[in-house]
């Protein structure tokens, strides 16, 4: 045979030679889950190893994964039932969790990017990303709520206004808010294919932000489609977008691929919880080996296009490329 395709993984040295694909910690962003109090730290049952913290705990984690070279952490407020409403009054408070969260980041380890979550479910009574209205989510009534919010987040020091919410025109809005704020720097990272998905039941365990009655069809994409995802980032990007997310990750490979192949701004993943979720569980049961299967996740996730990938698996994923 004159082609022998095995001659170039003979090697550890070859196959790291003419490697296609490389991840690193830089590519990484850490989802993190900040609650109230002081020395905080509530285990998730359906998360191994993943915890609701309290800012002075969110904040040594946030240096842990500053010093592995993680990118950025993405932060989640947990709520009492008590500070949530209708349309979400407390997300807007410059004095509440989330912006003392993002403050206090800011101040210990000004370096790591900071990105808040911009959707109405953490802080609504009725766990939906908007305003519900006779059993619906109301787009205009949402759409200036998510920017007060993002306005509050600016002020308090985020670097990326991450909107996870799906409404339509909102990022635009946000655009033209944080301009008009004069935040010319804050960056806008789209959540333009969020897909409405079996993988997140975790996350919600984990803010308690399931909706009361409902389900988020109505806004969120359905799994089927991969073309409307194009549509959705084509609007994006008029509106003013930094950054794309397509999330899940791996169930929706191919949509990254469609948005890389199609955009020239960066391309972010979110390797959900559910996704997280099945590999802690897989590996407890000794049906496979976590760290491998993380990393070959991970990896699969930049081959398909992702720049950017958001996972709780991150100060792991860190740990084991370092060694």
């Amino acid at each position: 045979m004159l082609s022998r395709p095995r001659r170039n993984r003979r090697s550890p040295a070859m196959r790291n030679a003419i490697r296609e694909t490389q991840l690193s910690s830089a590519n990484l962003v850490l989802p993190s889950f900040v609650q109230e109090g002081t020395g905080q730290r509530h285990p998730i049952d359906s998360m191994p190893g993943c915890a609701r913290l309290s800012i002075d705990l969110l904040v040594e984690q946030a240096k842990e994964a500053r010093e592995l070279g993680i990118a950025g952490i993405a932060i989640f407020p947990a709520l009492s039932d008590e500070l949530k409403d209708a349309v979400g009054t407390e997300s807007k408070n410059p004095e509440g969790l989330f912006q003392r969260a993002i403050r206090a980041l800011k101040s210990a380890v000004p370096e790591l990017l900071v990105i808040s979550d911009v959707a109405l479910d953490p802080y609504s009574s009725d766990g939906h990303d908007g305003v519900l209205v006779d059993g619906l989510v109301d787009n205009e009534q949402t759409v200036p709520l998510l920017v007060d919010m993002a306005l509050a987040q600016a002020a308090a020091g985020a670097d990326v206004i991450a909107p996870s919410d799906m409404m339509d025109g909102r990022i635009g809005a946000i655009r033209e808010a944080l301009d008009d704020a004069g935040y010319f720097d804050v960056a806008i990272c789209s959540y333009c294919a969020k897909y409405c998905s079996a993988f997140y039941g975790p996350f919600r365990d984990a803010l308690d932000s399931a909706p009361r009655g409902g389900d988020k069809k109505t806004y969120q994409m359905d799994p089927a489609n991969a073309r409307e995802a194009l549509r959705e980032m084509r609007l994006d990007e008029e509106e003013g977008a930094d950054w794309l997310m397509v999330k899940p990750g791996l169930p929706y490979a191919d949509v990254i691929r469609d948005l890389r192949d199609s955009s020239e701004l960066p391309i972010a993943t979110y390797h959900v919880s559910g996704e997280f979720a099945m590999l802690k569980a897989a590996a407890e049961r000794g049906w496979l080996d976590y760290d491998a299967a993380l990393l070959e996740s991970l990896v699969c996730l930049r081959r398909a296009g992702a720049d950017i990938i958001f996972t709780y698996g991150a100060l792991d994923a860190a740990k084991i490329l370092r060694h």
